[in-house]
């Protein structure tokens, strides 16, 4: 019963329920008006790891960047049909092809919306979280696009494993932690001034005294951003308890580096008004 089906396909509410179908069932569940069914077959068939392995070795990564297009054409309403080819390429064993994934999860969360992303795509965000450098690095770099889409409870998870950016399969990888203290300069704006303190001064500290220079210039200006969000907030004990740590660590520092640290974030928004002032 074509009806039936269709009405199943549009019906928002059983988007993200999860049921084991017959062959048959699952044919119909990739059933959609949007684009001819064969096309969208034909797709979802260049997937078969098998076909990988006899056909074209690149197929699965070429399969992976598109599919943020397929689904905005198919729209949201028929996820359904994509979602296990989607779960199929985020398990594949060419790190390349997950790789591909991570750098699109933010566009794919948005044509999903929340409900969806929440279900479906944070599950295989949190496993990009644990894979290679190669493929975190795709998160990475649209972390803050990524968690603005989240509801505020389900974003505050990850502040306890932001810490975990820090560690790197290779020590020498310092644009990881460089792209790290950019995007923390982003979630600033998403988070509370006790979360600021509790979980990104930290790691702006840590970033601060990096190997590499890189790094150190935009953990100054994350720092600046950091006292300059606090000193907005209701709460007002945060940036003095900030800023007198700042003072002990690096102003106070026997260290000429570390003394010159505190001039540099001084310097990058004219903290004195704030210290001083």
């Amino acid at each position: 019963n074509m009806d039936s089906t269709l009405h199943y396909i549009h019906n928002d509410s059983d988007l993200s329920t999860n049921s084991s179908f017959s062959p048959e069932e699952e044919r119909k569940s990739k059933v959609q008006d949007v684009v001819p069914q064969a096309l969208l077959d034909q797709y979802l068939s260049m997937t078969d790891p098998s076909r990988a392995q006899t056909v074209d070795t690149e197929i699965a990564k070429h399969c992976a960047y598109s599919l943020p297009g397929v689904a905005l054409t198919l729209g949201r309403q028929n996820w359904h049909c994509l979602k296990d080819t989607y779960e199929t390429l985020a398990s594949d064993m060419q790190w390349k092809v997950r790789r591909t994934l991570a750098f699109s999860i933010h566009e794919l969360a948005v044509i999903l919306g929340d409900q969806l992303t929440a279900g479906d795509l944070v599950p295989v965000f949190n496993g990009f979280l644990k894979d290679l450098d190669e493929v975190r690095i795709g998160v990475l770099k649209h972390l803050h696009d990524f968690l603005k889409l989240l509801h505020l409870d389900k974003r505050r998870e990850y502040l306890y494993q932001l810490q975990e950016f820090l560690v790197t399969d290779n020590s020498r990888n310092w644009r990881f932690r460089a792209e790290l203290a950019e995007q923390l300069i982003l979630l600033l704006d998403l988070y509370s001034a006790r979360d600021i303190y509790d979980y990104l001064r930290p790691i702006a500290f840590s970033l601060c005294a990096d190997k590499v220079s890189s790094v150190r210039w935009i953990s100054y200006k994350l720092v600046s951003e950091m006292v300059k969000k606090l000193y907005m907030a209701s709460t007002s004990t945060f940036v003095v308890d900030l800023m007198n740590e700042l003072v002990e660590k690096f102003c106070r520092c026997q260290k000429w580096s570390g003394r010159q640290t505190f001039v540099f974030i001084c310097q990058v928004k004219c903290l004195f008004v704030y210290i001083f002032g």
